[in-house]
């Protein structure tokens, strides 16, 4: 994790398995402010037309993996990597060094706006190293039942569905040590709503603590930062 810093921005880092809402979320931060950097954009763009890491993969997958148009066809990328994690491991050493230092500079000049909190949405928060640029690690988890009804109602196939979640087994497992916080999007949109502001208001607490040298993590049970975000019991 990153050190805290007077006067600079939170940094949250937000992952957790497709069709449990993280995008919703960092939408909502977004509305409350929040300056969010979205990795998948910023992946998108390092192998669009013209770029060296898209010449790089096709020279690593073949041809096929390149539409007719030039561009990425990711459905056939996917259908070599998705079951091939020697595969994925090469794809992302093409990837990554294209992706690291724009998303580097896409947090710099976050940085710079007026927000209070920066927010940096990644699927692949913590195998790619990102966590450590990050205060805060978010988990955004939902029930498995429910996520095959999101993802069903975007209008995947049944077996897409069970490939992509496939794709991403033990993410949870994996971010888990490193999560600030968990947040449980199973329910409702606005209870989800309101859980996501109890949190915002408490990070933000914790962030402006170490800013002034004082570890939230070591507080005794009569401290003011037991309480809620409005100061009073919880």
């Amino acid at each position: 994790m990153s050190e805290a810093t007077a006067g600079r921005p939170l940094r949250i880092g937000l992952t957790g398995p497709i069709g449990c809402g993280k995008t919703t979320v960092a939408g909502w931060l977004a509305m409350r402010g929040a300056a969010v950097v979205d990795a998948d954009r910023i992946a998108r763009e390092a192998v669009e037309p013209g770029e060296p890491a898209l010449d790089a993969i096709a020279a690593e997958f073949g041809p096929t993996v390149v539409d007719g148009d030039g561009r990425l066809d990711r459905a056939s990328l996917g259908r070599i990597v998705f079951d091939d994690p020697a595969a994925l491991r090469r794809l992302e050493a093409i990837t990554s060094p294209a992706v690291r230092p724009r998303l580097e500079a896409a947090l710099a000049a976050a940085e710079v706006s007026a927000a209070s909190v920066v927010v940096l949405e990644a699927i692949r928060l913590v195998e790619a190293g990102y966590a450590e640029w990050c205060d805060e690690v978010w988990l955004i988890s939902c029930r498995s039942d429910e996520q095959r009804a999101r993802l069903l109602a975007r209008g995947l196939a049944p077996e897409d569905v069970e490939a992509r979640i496939a794709a991403q087994a033990g993410l949870e497992a994996r971010v888990a040590p490193f999560a600030t916080r968990v947040v449980d999007a199973s329910g409702s949109a606005a209870g989800t709503e309101a859980l996501v502001d109890r949190e915002l208001s408490r990070a933000l607490q914790a962030h402006r603590a170490r800013a002034r040298g004082w570890d939230p993590q070591d507080r005794g049970p009569g401290d003011p930062q037991d309480r809620g975000p409005g100061g009073s019991g919880t």
